[in-house]
């Protein structure tokens, strides 16, 4: 411990390079700061709980106890865990972090739980400059500079060691008391609290987030310590014949992983606006109610591909056990691709050849920073070329509508729905630009997808060609002031977990599959469980791992081995 505190010594010069003024007491910064974090950097919690329970008379006692309450527990888990030469860093962090957290929630309503700060950690550069603004420029100044500024500028006061140990005692034992005192002055507000507004809490800033990100990397470290070695799955997968469902044609097909696009804003599904003029001319199987398995893209792409349910499902899992595509893998028959235009697959083909496409050295349809998904085609007839009478499976990760900057997600020709939003600031924007701009980017997308057909119907006389299209998740419009993605599964509105999705099938594979069924039954409730089996149905794959009831196209009837 001796060697630990010395060696945090040189960061009181690294964090803090402006001359001491303030004299106080550790424990005094602590409970300033508290404040400063309460007061100025939950306005989104705040105004959650105001909806829930207003300013009056009956409320104000209850209201006032848990502003103290946050900056009491603050103070307690601040005084827990920061040493002498700890302190003033943590603190500095934490301003940083906490004046960025703050920014989303307050103008987008997002909250920091644990599949966000995986989401955050998985987000790569170009995500990352597509978030930054100059209001968040003046949150990081408002919320984490001239705070910043004023630790730096303290001198702590440390008492002996005996009696810094005595002080920290006294604090955490008087933080607590306080806190229970609150609760059992205001028993039946706060049974209210915890029991039926439970998401109320997503909204604390830093506690939940602190929390979310210790969930986060003890779920890492849980599985780093407890497996190394991913179980293998399907190993007893083989390509079947099916009885009047084979006609000795390969299969060639293309999975198109879509990027936070909403089901109601399809106008295959009823939506007003044409966002799909060139599908609707294809026969297209649309399936109208869709639900993702989350409400990131670092969840919802790796849950997708796992043959667990969303239920059943989760990230420890998707690392521990291989996806569909090994399981095909292990067929030996089939050739798989995945070209990606987004961040990158989440883990899912980390076993797969994998060609990144967001650079304009892969990509040759890029301009102004942006490389579109119409690029991920360029090469493929080759690519099938290369395996001649082979069964394929091509992924292409779609960029899609990734917000916020929805107008950077599509040429200049695609604007058709005026006037957009030009800025990722959404709320600088009316819900009518923010909806414009994000419905010409699906109309990008329906151009993308029309393109996808046109390629593959180039081999419908050698091939059984499909195209499947699943989008990870949905997108928040500025409905009750919600933007974007991410809201934990339990509270996310129906516009972040009802996705678009459809499939069309060449002249070939409409022979090998139950496509009367697949009509019948396409406005059936489907998710994200669905992909993994149907895929399995698709290639006429056995194993024990096929559930006839989760395949949309229930393809294996009866297996001739």
């Amino acid at each position: 411990m001796v060697r630990i505190v010395n060696a945090m010594q040189p960061l009181k010069g690294t964090f803090c390079m402006f001359k001491n003024k303030y004299e106080m007491r550790p424990t005094t910064l602590i409970i300033l700061v508290s404040l400063f974090f309460v007061l100025c950097g939950n306005i989104a919690f705040f105004r959650n709980v105001f909806a829930i329970f207003p300013v009056s008379s009956e409320n104000i006692v209850f209201l006032l106890f848990l502003a103290v309450g946050l900056a009491v527990l603050l103070t307690f888990v601040l005084t827990l865990v920061t040493l002498k030469y700890t302190i003033k860093p943590l603190l500095l962090i934490l301003l940083l972090i906490s004046s960025v957290t703050a920014y989303f929630m307050d103008n987008y309503n997002i909250v920091m739980d644990d599949e966000m700060v995986r989401s955050v950690f998985a987000t790569d550069w170009p995500e990352t400059f597509d978030l930054l603004s100059w209001k968040m420029g003046l949150y990081v100044l408002l919320l984490c500079v001239v705070p910043s500024l004023f630790v730096c500028r303290v001198k702590l006061v440390y008492p002996p060691v005996k009696k810094s140990v005595i002080y920290k005692i006294i604090t955490c034992v008087a933080s607590v008391t306080i806190i229970v005192a609150m609760i059992l002055g205001a028993s039946g507000h706060f049974a209210s609290f915890f029991r039926e507004h439970k998401p109320l809490r997503y909204y604390t800033n830093p506690s939940y987030y602190l929390y979310s990100t210790g969930k986060y990397v003890a779920d890492l470290l849980h599985f780093s310590s407890e497996k190394t070695d991913m179980a293998a799955l399907g190993k007893d997968a083989r390509v079947v014949k099916v009885p009047g469902r084979d006609n000795g044609r390969p299969k060639l097909v293309v999975l198109v992983v879509g990027e936070a696009a909403r089901a109601d804003h399809f106008s295959l599904n009823g939506y007003a606006k044409k966002t799909n003029p060139l599908l609707q001319n294809e026969n297209i199987v649309d399936f109208s109610k869709m639900y993702s398995c989350g409400t990131t893209t670092a969840y919802s792409v790796p849950c997708m591909f796992s043959s667990f349910t969303r239920e059943d499902y989760s990230p420890q899992k998707g690392r521990m056990y291989e996806n569909i595509l090994d399981v095909l893998t292990h067929t030996k028959s089939i050739e798989i691709l995945w070209r990606d235009n987004n961040s990158d697959s989440k883990g899912v083909a980390l076993r797969v050849p994998y060609e990144d496409f967001q650079t304009p050295a892969t990509n040759p349809v890029c301009a102004d920073g942006e490389c579109r998904d119409e690029g991920m085609l360029a090469g493929l007839d080759r690519y099938v070329a290369h395996h001649p009478g082979k069964d394929m499976l091509i992924v292409l990760h779609q960029k899609g509508n990734h917000g916020p900057a929805y107008y950077k997600r599509y040429p200049k020709e695609f604007e058709r729905f005026q006037p957009v939003c030009r800025t990722n600031q959404l709320e600088k924007c009316s819900r009518k630009e923010i909806a414009n701009a994000y419905d010409n980017a699906l109309l990008y997308t329906d151009y993308f997808l029309s393109r996808v057909i046109s390629f593959l119907r180039g081999y419908d006389g050698g091939y059984n060609t499909a195209m499947l299209y699943y989008s990870d998740h949905g997108e928040s419009l500025g409905e009750n002031n919600i933007y974007l993605h991410g809201l934990p599964y339990v509270i996310a509105p129906d516009a972040q977990t009802h996705v678009a999705s459809l499939m069309w099938l060449g002249g070939g594979m409409a022979e090998v599959v139950d496509l009367q069924k697949i009509r019948q039954d396409k406005d059936l409730h489907y998710s994200h469980d669905n992909l993994f089996h149907t895929l399995l149905g698709i290639f006429n794959v056995d194993t024990q791992l096929y559930n006839r009831d989760l395949d949309l196209v229930s393809s294996q009837e009866t297996i001739v081995l």
